[in-house]
């Protein structure tokens, strides 16, 4: 998972607030359409018809922008006729000046946020209530309220027009780089909220993440109806990463794999319906029979209570704090869309329809009734995170681990590693040291994530486990996965010619340089692997993870969908919405390959509650992972990362047309699916 904070996820965030209270009004621009037409006309006698678009387009967004309290019509109108540059070298000047500006600005406030979030983030101990507030604290909270009221964001607004992404689509393939970055710009200010908005939703999504980073289940005190235990006395597993990624080990673990993985799921249904008890949550006090769900405390049964449905007041928390700032853009009148159409770059209807015509596919099917061959056995529905079609599926998790832990004795040391890492991967020693020396490795809390610089003379971030004994092959694995990130984030914002167009067009971008990445790290261990059909089966491990993550995202999708319906709902209407979509999914696209129905684990990702529609970035990310890697065949790696990355902040289709010569679409891996399921069941 990636902490992205770029000027333009800067720019959503500034749009994110809490309710206000019902007294309060919207403010309204005071300049009339008569006094837009006045001063347009007036701009563009003076600097002539060569500059009439621009003019139309920042003077309109200028007014839409302006309140009482920065002037009155007068005001607006000799800022428009002062401040509007048309000498192309002046603007230039203009631009330079406001992206450093900009990048003072965000990379200081970023590295700000860093240092006060570090207790929260790293296992410093206890996490105390100082350091929630510290942590949720947003000192670029009234970043927004200043650039208006010193007119910086107006200059920008009037100067760097903006365009919709019906625009950029239909005229971005032929602006120059140069264009591409004056647009960017012109997506800096299009809305505009109130500072103490802000300060609230940083506050409410930081307890949300707070709740999921102190997550843990004790895996050693789990009990069978024998009273016997299966897991490691120390093991300890975050909600819903750990978890989950332990049932994937035990696909290679042909003795008692299989109930492992049956007991990890009852698990995650527990913790779904909140039925888990609260005294099992981030404790090891007590021992929990996950399937009768009583409780023990030395030999004695103890009275479980179940866990308030917590879970689903934080969506509730962040629903309210992200609706609330609706009325304020009205061009985008709902986070679903400003989320996807706005960050994403892609309609919420065509994510939608391009996950329907994959899960609902014969390709999908078909590679359902292989892995129920391979595994000998019916699917269960935790057979959605199927781990066999990789090459490591067959190598025992005991061997992986002592490799890892012996190479890997701490955060240090695999920070260490960098650069040997990316050698191996292809890159020279001196591009290697330069992107190593970028980037900082630290222990996390929670499972990890990686953090870019927003500024040049910052680094990016590495946060994941790292157990005492030494980072295990789970651990590393997800370590590989962020170094993907930290690669893209360094990558993005040192060799994309313009600061303002650094970064990727979403985050599913940079999840998938992040899920390249992950799948290397046998490579990286010295353990390549040489089957003959490694092409076929990384494709079905792609197809399969599309599958799984696609479901996931259309819950996520449609519990928004159905929120915006019932703003009004609480916990426990939430909770049993959310087990209605999930079911309804999962009947709907699973339930015919798994032979059961009602399932509710597609609503089991922790995302949906700490980092709201975030989740379709992953199966973007997947089919985007799978371009990639037809890109790369055959070329070298590091080259073809380096200049297809280097393209910067494109829109998503425009910048995967230009790095991999086609569109975002499903058809690519379904039709390689095709082929790959036929030549592995040739071989049964």
């Amino acid at each position: 998972m990636r902490k992205i904070f770029t000027l333009l996820t800067i720019a959503t965030a500034l749009l994110m607030a809490q309710c206000k209270q019902p007294e309060q009004k919207v403010d309204v621009s005071p300049i009339s359409d008569a006094t837009v037409k006045k001063v347009t006309a007036e701009l563009v006698k003076q600097h002539g018809d060569s500059q009439k678009e621009r003019i139309e387009r920042g003077v309109a967004q200028v007014a839409m922008l302006w309140r009482i309290t920065d002037g009155t019509e007068t005001d607006f109108e000799q800022f428009c006729t002062t401040q509007f540059v048309s000498d192309d070298a002046a603007l230039e000047q203009l631009f330079n000046k406001l992206s450093y500006g900009f990048e003072m600005l965000n990379g200081y406030f970023i590295l700000l946020s860093k240092e006060l979030m570090k207790p929260l983030h790293l296992d410093w101990g206890p996490v105390t209530p100082i350091d929630e507030l510290f942590g949720s604290y947003n000192a670029a909270a009234h970043l927004n309220d200043d650039l208006y009221a010193n007119k910086i964001a107006f200059i920008t607004a009037l100067n760097f027009p903006y365009y919709t992404l019906k625009e950029k689509t239909e005229m971005g393939e032929n602006w120059s780089r140069k264009q591409w970055a004056y647009a960017r710009m012109g997506d800096m200010f299009t809305s505009r909220v109130p500072a103490q908005l802000i300060q609230n939703f940083s506050t409410v999504n930081t307890n949300a993440d707070t709740y999921i980073s102190e997550y843990n289940i004790y895996m050693g005190n789990l009990v069978d109806d024998k009273g016997q235990t299966m897991f490691p006395a120390d093991m300890k597993l975050i909600s819903h990463w750990g978890l989950r990624d332990e049932l994937k080990s035990h696909y290679a673990n042909k003795e008692d794999g299989l109930a492992h993985q049956q007991m990890i799921y009852q698990v995650m249904k527990r913790i779904i319906d909140q039925s888990i008890p609260q005294q099992v949550i981030n404790s090891n006090e007590y021992k929990w029979n996950p399937y009768t769900n009583t409780v023990t405390k030395e030999g004695n049964e103890v009275q479980a209570t179940p866990e308030p449905n917590t879970r689903y007041q934080h969506v509730i928390n962040q629903f309210k704090a992200l609706k609330a700032i609706d009325e304020y853009t009205p061009k985008m009148p709902t986070y679903i869309q400003r989320k996807f159409e706005g960050e994403f770059e892609l309609p919420v209807d065509e994510v939608e329809q391009l996950f329907i015509d994959l899960v609902s596919s014969k390709e999908v099917r078909e590679a359902g009734k292989l892995i129920s061959q391979r595994l000998g056995r019916p699917l269960q529905p935790f057979d959605i995170w199927y781990d066999g079609f990789k090459a490591r599926s067959g190598i025992p998790a005991e061997k992986l681990d002592g490799i890892t832990t012996k190479r890997f004795r701490d955060a240090k040391a695999f920070e260490a590693e960098l650069p040997n890492i990316l050698t191996s991967l292809g890159w020279s020693k001196e591009k290697a040291k330069f992107i190593a020396d970028r980037v900082k490795v630290e222990a996390s809390r929670g499972a990890g994530h990686a953090w870019g610089a927003e500024m040049h003379n910052d680094v990016a971030l590495l946060r994941t486990r790292v157990p005492a004994s030494g980072m295990n092959y789970k651990g590393f694995n997800i370590a590989m996965h962020e170094f993907g990130h930290n690669v893209e984030q360094t990558i993005t914002l040192h060799d994309v010619d313009y600061y303002i167009m650094h970064g990727v067009p979403n985050t599913a971008f940079t999840e998938a340089l992040a899920f390249v990445f992950q799948k290397r790290d046998l490579d990286v261990l010295g353990m390549k692997e040489v089957n003959p059909d490694k092409e076929y089966l990384e494709t079905l491990d792609n197809l399969w993870s599309c599958y799984e993550i696609m479901g996931v995202s259309l819950v996520d999708i449609n519990l928004w969908k159905w929120l915006y319906n019932n703003p009004n709902a609480t916990a426990d209407e939430v909770r049993n919405a959310t087990l209605t979509i999930a079911r309804d999914i999962w009947n709907k696209y699973y339930a015919d390959v798994f032979g059961s129905t009602d399932e509710p684990i597609l609503a089991i990702y922790s995302h949906m509650i700490d980092n709201p529609l975030y989740l379709s970035a992953y199966p973007i990310g997947h089919l985007i992972d799978f371009q990639l890697e037809k890109q790369f065949r055959g070329r070298s790696f590091a080259a073809e990362v380096e200049r297809i990355y280097s393209q910067g902040r494109l829109i998503p289709q425009l910048w995967l047309k230009k790095g991999v010569g086609e569109p975002l679409s499903v058809t690519p891996i379904l039709e390689a699916s095709a082929v790959a399921v036929q030549k592995l069941s040739e071989k049964k």
